[in-house]
């Protein structure tokens, strides 16, 4: 089998294969734009920072979230019986 040779390696590789696209670059650059329209403009208001709002410390978030838990896996466990 034939060795690489020394400039071979994975970034022009991949360098080499986004020259050559057309189509390619189109649909990336969709990709991109809607990941930057999800987590950038989106999260804020879908996904608020609920723990943050509702409590001033680590102590208080842990223990809300462990009783809610709790909660769930107990209306879990009563309706699958």
């Amino acid at each position: 089998m034939e060795e690489p040779t020394p400039e071979f390696n994975f970034f022009t590789m991949f360098r080499d294969g986004f020259k050559s696209m057309t189509l390619g670059k189109t649909l990336w650059a969709i990709v991109i734009i809607k990941l930057i329209i999800m987590f950038l403009i989106l999260r804020p208001f879908f996904f608020p920072d609920f723990l943050n709002s509702k409590f001033d410390n680590n102590q208080s978030k842990s223990d809300y979230v462990s009783e809610e838990l709790v909660k769930s896996s107990t209306i879990d466990a009563t309706v699958n019986k």
